[in-house]
């Protein structure tokens, strides 16, 4: 199977979670943050998980829901996230898959094709509401996620669509937006810069 690239369609799934049986097609509607982490019981993804449980609000704030996945079982999950619970009081409200047969992961690219043990990559995919792929990213085992890095791009993504415009470098919510280029010679010669701006770099006008 190919790797899944940006704007490819997300491969459909049924699985059981911490919080019951969840298909993908139940998030259509809605943008959703699919995400891998290698196991349960492991530093860097202790705290990536406290981070994303003190940032739903904001995520559900941007209609945006959580998911979690890796290759360990239901109880393993369950245990871990009743010990986050009991030792840093932080409740983990957001589903997180179970998938031992590595199934889904394969399919989404989490673990390599011949890979028989339990970790999956980190691996984080954001998918809009008509189930396409909209950005991914990879970091490596030992190296966790910026979960405000995240925020920031599914509100980014919402921006530029919303106003069919860009983000620039370092882009925040409520910031300034980019025009499209042109991408034909007529209409770059019909440009208008204003001070500061090129035909190719113009500020979006509010």
């Amino acid at each position: 199977m190919p790797p899944l690239r940006q704007n490819d369609r997300a491969p459909e799934f049924r699985a059981r979670t911490t919080r019951g049986d969840v298909a993908l097609s139940d998030y259509r509607g809605r943008w959703l943050l699919l995400f891998s982490h290698p196991a349960d019981f492991t530093p860097v993804c202790t705290s990536e998980f406290i981070a994303f449980a003190r940032a739903k609000p904001r995520f559900d704030a941007l209609g945006c829901e959580l998911l979690a996945l890796s290759v360990d079982g239901l109880y393993s999950h369950l245990a871990w996230i009743r010990d986050i619970h009991e030792r840093f009081g932080v409740a983990i409200d957001f589903p997180i898959i179970e998938d031992p047969s590595m199934a889904i992961a394969r399919g989404y690219g989490m673990v390599g094709p011949d890979a028989v043990d339990s970790s999956t990559t980190r691996v984080s995919y954001v998918i809009d509401p008509e189930g396409i792929i909209r950005a991914l990213s990879w970091y490596p085992m030992n190296v966790g996620r910026s979960v405000e890095e995240l925020l920031r791009l599914v509100a980014a993504l919402q921006a530029s669509d919303r106003h069919a415009a860009s983000t620039p470098e370092g882009w925040q919510p409520g910031g300034a937006l980019l025009e499209p280029v042109a991408l034909d010679a007529h209409e770059a010669l019909q440009v208008e810069p204003g001070p500061d701006e090129t035909w190719y770099y113009r500020w979006k006008k509010p």
